[in-house]
């Protein structure tokens, strides 16, 4: 097959926020380039189309996807989890970090316990998920890639839309990145980050109805006059993880449509 350097055959990856959304589209484009996958969430149970994407894997794939309930937030559990998952495979080859979340509210009325709430989530558990992950790679020393997924919210403050904790959550994801990725580069460790652009998820949807304006104004805002979907980043997803990028680490891949560039 042409491009091999894109093949993630026997490698074992792992894609925290990948119950559904981005995440889980992610984690099947993984798998179709052949790795082992877990999903690491927080829900009791992931997407109803988790189970089609796992049984797609096993029948038709070669490989497999399982589901790993913990929250970000509980560093003892998600330890436990990831060197469980090293130890069953011998290795541990990649970290696609997605768990985030969301909140809308002006600075003057935000609460301390819900920016912290958001940063603890959005950084912290970010960091700590990316540093169970670094352990294994480095035990059993084979390097690896790390993908945080940022947002171009870390580099923009978005019109109309007011999210501060958010957006600073996510510019920290970027730094985050670098300093990770000159750290680690000694284990062969390489660390980047994704910064989409607005994309259309079942909450972004929701979102529309409570804002329909949105919908019309926030395609005008980007080069390409429309939203992404999650399937626009798959190829990302493979291309980080992969030897494709085997000499890029400390960088932001933003994928927004040409937004940041006008």
């Amino acid at each position: 097959m042409g491009l091999p350097e894109f093949s993630l055959a026997k490698k074992v990856v792992l894609v925290s926020g990948g119950a559904r959304g981005l995440g889980l589209t992610q984690a099947e484009a993984l798998l179709e380039a052949g790795a082992i996958v877990y999903a690491l969430d927080r829900l009791p149970e992931p997407a109803p189309e988790f189970k089609a994407i796992a049984e797609r894997a096993e029948k038709e794939l070669g490989t497999f996807l399982q589901y790993r309930q913990v929250d970000v937030r509980d560093v003892p559990a998600l330890n436990k989890i990831v060197e469980e998952i090293g130890e069953k495979h011998g290795r541990l080859d990649g970290l696609i970090a997605a768990a985030g979340i969301q909140q809308e509210t002006p600075a003057l009325e935000y609460t301390a316990e819900d920016a912290n709430r958001m940063f603890e989530v959005n950084i912290t558990g970010v960091f700590m998920t990316a540093q169970a992950a670094a352990k294994q790679m480095i035990k059993f020393g084979n390097g690896g890639s790390i993908v945080l997924i940022a947002s171009m919210s870390g580099t923009i403050a978005n019109r109309g839309l007011i999210c501060p904790a958010y957006n600073a959550s996510k510019a920290g994801v970027i730094q985050l990145g670098r300093n990770l990725a000159s750290e680690w580069g000694q284990y062969n460790i390489r660390v980047n980050t994704i910064s989409p652009g607005y994309i259309v998820t079942a909450m972004v949807e929701a979102l529309f109805e409570q804002f329909p304006e949105r919908r019309e104004e926030w395609p005008k805002q980007n080069m390409l006059g429309r939203l992404s979907n999650p399937r626009e980043y798959r190829g990302a997803a493979v291309f980080l993880i992969s030897d494709a990028s085997s000499f890029m680490t400390g960088s932001d891949l933003r994928i927004d449509g040409g937004h940041a560039a006008w």
